[in-house]
């Protein structure tokens, strides 16, 4: 029998590095992917190629980088509308600069996405596309054309590829329709397609379902939609191995405990079932909304970090689940503060580090989650 890291084994990682990081001096926090690794767990972020933004060509940044992941996803530019600016051309430049960073660093690279089953998501030449006599044969030949030369370019670079992002309606559970699923014949065709042509492309990759999952109220139609599509990949035999959860966790008021243990047995149940159609897990795109938690900002970095150490607690038990993934490390670049500023005005606070890079009460959360977790199947 091989070596089995230990739950011992992740918290005397947490310790040593408390006083070994070389980024942050003797007294600066672990690295996230240091203390995942004994319990064969991964730690990694997004990134953008923006040179000032969340980016490898930002100093400040890719020292976060290089300090806490060992697996990185681009934000935006492997999508549709970045990476294939026409049908007869693709653009893999700011993409590549990512890939290159995580090749030099020797940090895995996950792959998101190759098709993002949203209209308004979609690059605007496709919704507005002639398909032609045959719209289905067209319809075919674009999805398998933009699949294999994506994965054929960076071939074995990408380890994990969402290869479809959010086909559910989150309010109704139904699945959303595209120029493409249209022309094809219907949603599951397009997404039945999507996964097989990724598994003939890239054999060696871990191929993933990722959506909005959530734990709060008001998703269980949107948790039982995925259910649904779970169910029929697997009836159909189509080659899905995990389902990502991308976890844009929300509190719900300045007392978080309650609301942690009032929606952990729906997720639960829904992680259960889940994983009994065999699927492994992944958090893909972590990050917390203070909803509901006071302007001072010592008190909200508690109510976060408290919050998301239940949620990661829950998740993090079952032990098929190895891959957490950020959607960003820094408050500075975070997508929610432009998408959904609170109410109040004040500075959205989602990620582990704030927006003079220093480590919040989140990042030490994280850790301890990672550290005290069980040892991965």
């Amino acid at each position: 029998m091989g070596w089995s890291p230990t739950r011992r084994e992740g918290l005397a990682a947490l310790t040593a590095a408390l006083g070994t990081r070389p980024a942050f001096g003797a007294s600066g926090p672990p690295g996230l992917d240091a203390v995942a690794r004994p319990i064969g767990a991964r730690f990694g972020s997004a990134l953008s190629s923006r040179p000032q933004g969340a980016s490898a060509d930002n100093p400040r940044y890719a020292a976060l980088l290089r300090a806490d992941c060992g697996v990185l996803v681009a934000e935006n530019e492997m999508k549709w509308q970045h990476l294939r600016p026409a049908p007869d051309r693709f653009d893999f430049a700011a993409f590549d600069r990512i890939a290159d960073f995580a090749t030099r660093e020797h940090m895995a690279l996950r792959g998101h996405n190759l098709l993002w089953q949203r209209r308004k998501w979609m690059p605007r030449w496709l919704e507005a596309h002639d398909f032609g006599a045959r719209p289905a044969t067209e319809a075919a030949r674009l999805l398998r054309e933009h699949i294999e030369t994506v994965t054929r370019r960076y071939g074995t670079r990408i380890t994990s590829y969402d290869v479809v992002n959010e086909a559910v309606t989150p309010e109704t559970g139904a699945l959303e329709e595209t120029a493409l699923s249209q022309a094809l014949g219907g949603t599951e065709a397009t997404l039945d397609l999507a996964f097989r042509t990724a598994r003939a492309a890239a054999p060696h990759a871990e191929l993933v379902y990722n959506d909005y999952m959530s734990w709060e109220p008001g998703n269980a139609a949107h948790r039982a939609g995925v259910l649904r599509l779970l169910e029929g990949f697997r009836r159909r035999g189509t080659p899905v191995d995990a389902l990502g959860l991308q976890s844009h966790i929300v509190t719900a008021g300045s007392d978080t405990a309650p609301s942690a243990r009032a929606y952990e047995g729906e997720w639960r149940r829904f992680l259960d079932a889940v994983t009994a159609m065999g699927y492994r897990l992944l958090i893909t795109e972590f990050d917390v909304r203070d909803n509901g938690l006071p302007v001072e900002v010592a008190a909200r970095d508690r109510g976060v970090a408290d919050y998301a150490r239940r949620y990661l607690d829950v998740t993090l038990s079952y032990p098929g689940l190895r891959d957490v993934l950020a959607w960003g490390l820094c408050d500075r670049f975070s997508w929610i503060g432009p998408f959904e500023p609170r109410p109040d005005k004040a500075p959205r606070r989602p990620c582990p580090y704030d927006v003079d890079y220093c480590p919040k009460p989140l990042h030490a959360a994280i850790a301890r989650a990672l550290a005290e977790a069980p040892a991965r199947a």
